[in-house]
C-alpha cells in the first residue's frame, strides 16, 4: 500500500477535472479526496502500488478535453492515512491563486442532443450545459470556480439539477452552471415594453427576425445586433444604425452544410470554424448566392460562425448577421440595463436574459493563412488560457499591450494569463472597461504586480495608466513588443537572436518618429534597427490614418516636390487647388507632418495611387482590397533600392505610377515586391525570420513571403497563440528581460 499526493496546476477547474478522478480513483479501487483550491485541484490517494502508479499514468491520458495540466507537484511514500472511501469534498482557499481560468466552450453534442429531443426535461432550453460545455469566463466572479463565485449564484437548483449536480456518474456532476427551465436562467423579449418571456420569447424573436427587424440578442460575452443576412434592406439598415458603413458583418450559420452553401472553406477553414473555441473565421464566399451583397460590400470574404450556445442554435433558421451590439469601435455592451437604455436607437427589439456577464467576450477572429490558424481577435474561447512563456519571470509583471486591439496580461513565473479583447484606447468607455478589466483579472488572482509594463508612447492612455501608479513600470518600444512576441509565440530560446520584421500602421519609434516598416536584429535583451524603410513625413499626422489620399500626396510629395501637384492621379485630383496649396505648405514645413516609416502606410498610400480607395471605413481595408485583387499566375517586381539600411521606396512608387497594365497586374506586382524585400534583406542577414504586426494579417503577402523562404531555404516564423497586430503585444512586453 502507497499513498500518493498531487498538487495540479493549469485549466483543471470548470471542465469535469474532479468528477474524472473520483471516477478513475473509484475504478482503481483508490481511496482518499480530490479537491479544488486556490493553485488548482489537490489529489490525495491511497492504495495498492501498481493502481498508485496507473492512476499518476492515467492522469494525463484520460483526462477532460478541456483540462490542461500546466504543472504537476507529487509526494510519494507519505505514511497512510487509511482512507475509508474516495471522496469530492468542498473547494479550499488559502490566499495564493495560481489555477487558469476555463474559457467560455461552445454548446457540446451530448446537449445539442438534448437540446432536440422532444422528450428531455431541457428540450429547447436555451441554457443547457454540462461539465464539458457552457459559459466560463463570463460569468466567473472569483476563483477557485465554484457556482458561488459565479453569477450562477442567483439561482438555486431543483431537486432534479441538484441530483445531478451531487451524482458522480452525471454529465453535470459538480456542473457550476447547471440549470434547468424549472430553475435557470429565462429568456425575455422586449419591444416599447416586455412582449414575452420564455419560450414565448424565443419563437416571437424568430418571427420578427423573418419580417426584417433588427434584434439585440444576449449571448455569453455580451449582445450582438443580428438580422436576416438575407435580407439586404435589412442589413443596409443596420449599417445606417451601426454607423459601420463597409466593414464586413460577421454571419452566423446553423451548421457546415449550411456555410458550404454561401461560401467555400477549405479543410483548414473548415477545422477551426469546428473547433470548440467557435470563432469567426474569414473564408472566401461564392458569388451570386442569396447573401446580401451588403454584408462585405467589395469584398470576396466572409467572416462566418457557428452557433456556440444553445440560444443561438434555436434562433438559426436562415443565415443571421452577428456583430457586436455597439456603435461602431465602442465597447461590446453587456448589461441589461445598459442595454435597454442604450439599444432601441440601433435595434427593433432586445432579446436577453437574466444571468448577468461578469466579463465581456467579443467574438474571437480567425484568418487561415498557409494553412494554420492566425487569431486576429483573440477573445472569447482564448480569453484567459495560460501562454507558456519560454523563460521563467522573476516578477510578477501586469503588461499592458497596445493602444489599439487593447489586451492586458498577467505574467506569473513562466505563465501569462491573457485578458478578453478590450479595444482601442482613444474613447472614454474602453478607458473605464479596459480599468474594469484590469480590476477584474487581479482581483480573481490576487495579484499585486511588481512592474508594469507599457507601450513607449507617451500620449497612450495605458502609459498615463501606468505612470499614474505606485508600481514600478517601464516603456518598451512597440516594434520590439511585436519582435519579442512572435519570438515567444514560437519558443525562441533566451539568448538567441532572430530577424524579426515588424510591420503594422504606425508605432512610437525611439527616435520620437512614427515607425512601422522595421527590420530589427532582435533578442529578449534588446534589438538593433538594421532596415527601415525610408521616411517620409505624414501630412496631417493621425488624421492621414484613415485618409489613405493624404499619405498617396505624402509620397508624391516627397518624390516630385510642388510638381505632384499637377500630376493626373485620382489621389492628387480629388483635392481642390486650395487644398493641395494648404497641404503641400504643411508638407514643406512640418506642419502636423511626422517622419513616418511605416509600411501599413505605404501600402495605404499604394491603394490611393491606384484608386482603389481615397479613404478608409474601417483599419486595414486597403490591405483587403489588394489582397482580393492579386492574381498568383502573375510574375514580375518593381524596382526598389536598399542604401544604408533603408528601403527606398521611390523606385517602388515611381513604376506603380508609370505601370499602365490592368489594376490586378500593378496590385500583385506591388504586393510581390514586398515579398521579395523581406527575402532579399533576410538573405543578407543570414538569420531566421520572424513576421509580426497588423500587416501580416494580410494573408497573400504573407503566403507570398513563406513561398520566397522556402525557396531560399529561410525559416520563417510567424504567430500562433496571439495576433500578430497590437493584439498580441502584451506577450512581448511580457518577455522583455533586462540585463540588469
Amino acid at each position: 500500500m502507497k499513498r500518493l499526493t498531487m498538487q495540479l496546476t493549469g485549466t483543471v477547474q470548470g471542465v469535469g477535472f474532479r468528477p474524472f478522478i473520483y471516477t478513475l480513483a473509484n475504478r482503481l479501487g483508490l481511496t482518499g479526496y480530490v479537491i479544488n483550491n486556490s493553485l488548482g485541484v489537490k489529489i490525495d490517494v491511497e492504495g495498492d502500488d501498481d493502481k498508485i502508479k496507473d492512476f499518476e499514468k492515467l492522469i494525463y491520458s484520460q483526462c477532460p478535453p478541456m483540462a490542461d495540466i500546466i504543472t504537476a507537484g507529487a509526494i510519494h511514500d507519505l505514511p497512510l492515512l487509511n482512507y475509508i472511501d474516495f471522496k469530492i469534498i468542498e473547494s479550499s482557499y488559502d490566499g495564493s491563486r495560481e489555477v487558469s481560468i476555463t474559457p467560455d466552450i461552445s454548446t457540446c453534442s451530448d446537449c445539442y442532443r438534448e437540446l432536440n429531443n422532444v422528450n428531455d426535461r431541457r428540450y429547447h432550453y436555451p441554457f443547457i450545459n454540462c461539465t464539458n460545455c457552457g459559459p466560463r469566463f463570463s460569468i466567473l466572479k472569483d476563483l477557485p470556480y465554484d457556482r458561488d463565485n459565479t453569477t450562477m449564484r442567483v439561482f438555486t437548483m431543483c431537486k432534479a439539477c441538484q441530483q445531478e449536480y451531487d451524482d458522480p456518474q452525471s454529465r453535470r456532476f459538480h456542473a457550476q452552471p447547471n440549470a434547468c427551465p424549472v430553475c435557470g436562467p429565462v429568456l425575455s423579449l422586449y419591444g416599447t415594453g416586455l412582449i414575452s418571456q420564455g419560450e414565448m420569447a424565443l419563437k416571437n424573436a424568430i418571427e420578427y427576425l423573418k419580417k426584417g427587424a433588427i434584434i439585440s440578442i444576449k449571448g455569453i460575452g455580451g449582445f450582438h445586433l443580428c438580422c436576416d443576412a438575407l435580407n439586404d434592406a435589412a442589413v443596409k439598415l443596420l449599417r445606417v444604425r451601426k454607423n459601420r458603413p463597409l466593414k464586413p458583418f460577421a454571419v452566423m450559420f446553423k451548421d457546415i452544410e449550411s456555410i458550404k452553401k454561401y461560401a467555400i472553406p477549405t479543410s483548414a477553414d473548415i477545422a477551426c470554424i469546428e473547433s470548440r473555441q467557435r470563432p469567426v473565421v474569414i473564408i472566401k464566399k461564392k458569388n451570386d448566392t442569396e447573401l446580401s451583397p451588403s454584408l462585405a460590400p467589395n469584398l470576396r470574404q466572409i467572416g462566418v460562425i457557428l452557433p456556440y450556445t444553445p440560444l443561438h442554435y434555436l434562433l438559426i433558421d436562415t443565415p443571421l448577421v452577428m456583430t457586436s451590439a455597439n456603435i461602431s469601435d465602442l465597447p461590446i455592451i453587456s448589461d441589461n440595463d445598459e442595454a435597454l437604455f442604450k439599444f432601441f436607437s440601433l435595434s427593433d427589439y432586445i432579446l436577453l436574459h437574466n444571468r448577468d456577464i461578469k466579463n465581456h467576450c467579443d467574438d474571437s477572429v480567425i484568418k487561415v493563412i498557409n494553412k494554420y490558424p492566425l487569431l486576429i481577435r483573440r477573445s472569447r474561447g482564448y480569453a484567459a488560457i495560460p501562454l507558456r512563456l519560454p523563460i521563467k519571470l522573476n516578477k510578477k509583471i501586469l503588461a499592458l499591450g497596445g493602444h489599439q486591439k487593447s489586451i492586458i496580461a498577467l505574467g506569473i513565473g513562466d505563465i501569462a494569463v491573457a485578458s478578453q479583447y478590450i479595444g482601442d484606447l482613444s474613447d472614454t468607455q474602453t478607458q473605464d472597461r479596459f480599468r474594469e478589466v484590469i480590476n477584474n483579472l487581479t482581483s480573481m488572482y490576487g495579484f499585486i504586480p511588481d512592474l508594469i509594463i507599457h507601450d513607449k508612447h507617451p500620449g497612450y492612455y495605458s502609459t498615463k495608466w501606468a505612470l499614474s501608479n505606485d508600481c514600478p513600470s517601464i516603456g518598451i518600444q512597440h516594434h520590439h513588443a511585436h519582435a519579442m512576441s512572435v519570438m515567444a509565440d514560437n519558443g525562441v530560446n533566451v539568448g538567441d537572436e532572430i530577424l524579426t520584421v515588424t510591420w503594422d500602421g504606425s508605432g512610437y519609434g525611439d527616435d520620437g518618429n512614427i515607425w512601422g516598416g522595421e527590420f530589427l536584429l532582435s533578442s529578449y535583451h534588446g534589438y538593433k534597427r538594421l532596415y527601415h524603410f525610408d521616411s517620409f513625413r505624414l501630412i496631417g499626422g493621425e488624421k492621414a490614418v484613415k485618409e489613405p489620399k493624404r499619405v498617396a500626396l505624402s509620397l508624391l510629395f516627397h518624390m516630385y516636390g510642388r510638381s505632384a501637384m499637377d500630376m493626373n492621379l485620382g489621389c492628387v485630383e480629388i483635392f481642390t487647388d486650395t487644398e493641395k496649396e494648404i497641404l503641400y505648405t504643411a508638407w514643406e514645413r512640418g506642419i502636423n507632418s511626422p517622419q513616418c516609416s511605416s509600411a501599413g502606410r505605404i501600402i495605404d498610400g499604394a491603394a490611393s495611387i491606384l484608386n482603389i480607395l481615397q479613404e478608409l471605413s474601417y483599419e486595414g481595408q486597403s490591405g483587403m482590397m489588394m489582397e482580393e485583387m492579386y492574381d498568383k499566375s502573375i510574375i514580375g517586381f518593381y524596382p526598389y533600392e536598399i542604401r544604408d539600411g533603408k528601403i527606398l521606396w521611390q523606385g517602388l512608387i515611381k513604376a506603380l505610377i508609370e505601370d499602365r497594365s490592368e489594376i490586378t497586374v500593378r496590385v500583385t506586382r506591388f504586393i510581390n515586391t514586398l515579398a521579395q524585400i523581406v527575402i532579399i534583406i533576410a538573405g543578407e542577414v543570414g538569420k531566421p525570420i520572424g513576421l509580426s504586426g497588423g500587416v501580416f494579417q494580410n494573408k497573400i503577402l504573407t503566403e507570398k513571403i513563406i513561398e520566397l523562404g522556402d525557396k531560399k531555404g529561410i525559416p520563417i516564423l510567424t504567430h500562433k497563440f496571439v495576433p500578430p497586430n497590437d493584439g498580441g503585444l502584451f506577450l512581448g512586453q511580457l518577455m522583455c528581460q533586462r540585463k540588469d
